[in-house]
């Protein structure tokens, strides 16, 4: 059995939370790997929190105490000389001036935007890409509020700062949902970096050029592979979602219902408590859903997840 080295690593950001910038530290000479840039961190001692350890770590690598610092996803990654997984944590806030005590350098980079530095240790390329994706996640509810006003919703969240959007409409009768997908997707393209998602519809997602699909928990289990689109994401409910949505490849999924909703408020979630036991180990950044709000957005990232999904809340 595979002896497996269990490392905590931060993703320090700083700057605009809607765009900001992480840092990255190059490896220095005589260590394996020397020069290849990684986010800092290491090895969880025995007995140790990966909390704990992401502490001490930071404080022995850069000279800092950590004041907040939140799990965000795992990844195991297996390099010639050695097993291991990482668990990262978004670190937002520290006290101390950032010096490379262990490293030959330290970079500030945009993310989203293709790292300036190279090469980097190849267990951390699906945490640039994952680093890429909002913390926001709207869906949208032409079927409650009438295509126009749904349309005219997303084109004043759009020039808000909306980045990724989901056509979901999943009862609308088919010729008005590829009109409505052709719409939102033309208003879309009046902005940078906006992603929208085509839920359960593979056909309807190419035709109208969105950039990825949304598979729903049972097409999940339905198909063999990725779909060959650009972002694909998926809608979960437990563990074996989980699971499998990571094992397919897909780039982010959505977790829930978390709370009541409007929709079923009959039906209690799963809650806070068990949706931060399902994310602790996912290499996948997990969005909450179900009967969430805008502000409900800290309380989501503090137990793990990478934001927050809605269709009722967002404007």
């Amino acid at each position: 059995m595979t002896q497996v080295t269990e490392v905590a690593a931060a993703v320090m950001l700083r700057g605009d939370p809607a765009a900001p910038e992480f840092l990255l530290a190059q490896r220095p000479p005589g260590k394996v790997y020397a020069g290849y840039w990684e986010f800092p961190g290491g090895k969880i001692e025995p007995g140790e929190t990966a909390r704990a350890a992401l502490v001490r770590e930071l404080q022995e690598e850069l000279g800092i105490t950590v004041e907040q610092a939140w799990p965000w996803v795992c990844c195991e990654f297996s390099y010639p000389h050695a097993t291991v997984r990482l668990r990262f944590f978004r670190v937002n806030t520290w006290h101390g001036e950032l010096a490379a005590i262990e490293h030959s350098n330290l970079v500030w980079l945009p993310a989203g935007a293709a790292a300036s530095v190279a090469p980097i240790l190849p267990a951390n390329a699906p945490i640039l890409r994952a680093l890429a994706l909002p913390s926001l996640y709207a869906l949208s509810n032409a079927e409650e509020y009438g295509v126009a006003a749904e349309l005219a919703r997303l084109q004043n969240a759009l020039s808000n700062g909306l980045r990724l959007f989901q056509v979901r409409d999943k009862t609308l009768p088919p010729t008005q949902r590829h009109a409505f997908a052709r719409q939102v997707v033309a208003l879309a393209a009046r902005h940078a970096q906006v992603v929208v998602l085509i839920n359960d519809d593979q056909e309807l997602a190419r035709t109208v050029g969105a950039g990825g699909v949304h598979l729903s928990s049972q097409q999940l289990w339905q198909i063999e592979r990725r779909p060959d689109f650009a972002r694909v994401a998926a809608s979960c409910h437990g563990a074996a979602d989980l699971a499998r949505a990571a094992g397919l490849g897909l780039d982010f999924v959505v977790l829930g219902p978390l709370l009541p909703t409007a929709s079923h408020p009959g039906t209690a979630g799963i809650g806070w408590s068990a949706f931060a036991q399902l994310v602790e180990r996912s290499s996948l950044p997990v969005y909450a859903l179900g009967g969430l709000q805008p502000e409900m957005l800290e309380t989501a990232r503090s137990r793990g997840g990478h934001g927050i999904a809605l269709l009722r809340g967002w404007r």
